[in-house]
């Protein structure tokens, strides 16, 4: 049975306790904890005090213990809390680390947090904190290919310069095609946005084939040239070609960049070059087919 707290004041104590609940500006907590000093010199049970304050039992009993053993002193702060967990060692960090580079968990391709903090025995919260301090990600898995074209130095080599110093009085045009864009129209025509309505549309459509997007791409400016044909030949690639040398001014050079893509490849679009990423021709009409007035890289 718990026994009631025996306390007794002196004059001094009193005083102060008083001018706590009566001044103002004392902290709150300050005030509680004066009453229940006061109110158990005062006679007043640990329930009494309970209702009357609206603390705990174990509140009441823990100020009551702090007061008879540190006086008004202890009232005054709170007592010392256990401070923050130690930080993980350099040995913890280093092994969450060589295990995620160098190991792999059984039965799993990879480590995931919690399989990781369940074997290094810390929390996965500290594992996230590991793996962005080091820039790991196991759950991420980049492919690559490597090319096997006998010119792939010299290409890139060439791309990379007209990407970062194009040359004077030239125009560098990154060429592409998208190929198979479905031709989808809606079988009625649906009403348009307005105030209070979306605008609709029906669920079904109709087809109406495929088309093939030629474009060319200004990598200095970011204007595009586009073109859609039904067939990906290489007589629309060179149709292209021609549409590319009308639209740009004929004081600038051209420097296409394309891919090895079999239809930039066609005889008559390398058109006996020695090389495939680099043939020219100075002719401003419109080039037969089989040559523009550009040098072309493919890589």
């Amino acid at each position: 049975m718990q026994r009631q707290a025996c306390i007794w004041l002196s004059p001094v104590d009193r005083a102060t306790l008083d001018g706590w609940v009566a001044d103002r500006n004392t902290p709150q907590k300050l005030v509680w904890r004066a009453r229940i000093v006061l109110m158990s010199a005062a006679g007043a049970g640990t329930m009494a005090i309970v209702r009357a304050l609206g603390k705990s039992k174990r509140t009441v009993g823990r100020w009551q213990e702090r007061y008879l053993a540190q006086g008004i002193e202890g009232l005054r702060r709170d007592a010392s809390r256990p401070g923050r967990k130690p930080p993980l060692s350099a040995a913890v960090i280093g092994r969450v680390v060589e295990m995620t580079l160098h190991e792999t968990p059984p039965g799993a391709t990879h480590w995931s947090v919690r399989r990781m903090a369940r074997a290094a025995g810390i929390s996965h919260t500290s594992v996230q904190r590991i793996w962005k301090a080091h820039g790991l990600k196991p759950h991420l898995v980049k492919t690559f290919k490597l090319s096997n074209d006998k010119q792939f130095v010299e290409k890139v080599t060439d791309i990379v310069g007209l990407y970062l110093d194009p040359p004077d009085k030239a125009l560098v045009l990154a060429v592409d095609e998208k190929s198979q864009i479905q031709a989808l129209d809606r079988t009625q025509p649906g009403l348009p946005l307005k105030k209070g309505r979306a605008g609709t549309m029906t669920h079904d459509y109709k087809r109406h084939g495929t088309t093939t997007l030629f474009a060319a791409l200004n990598v200095a400016t970011g204007e595009v040239i586009g073109q859609c044909m039904k067939r990906h030949r290489h007589q629309e690639w060179l149709r292209f070609l021609r549409a590319i040398d009308r639209a740009v001014p004929k004081a600038l050079d051209l420097h296409l960049i394309a891919d090895n893509y079999a239809t930039h490849k066609h005889p008559r679009s390398r058109h006996g070059s020695p090389a495939a990423h680099a043939f020219t021709c100075t002719s401003r009409r419109p080039p037969p087919p089989g040559s523009t007035r550009s040098s072309a890289s493919s890589a």
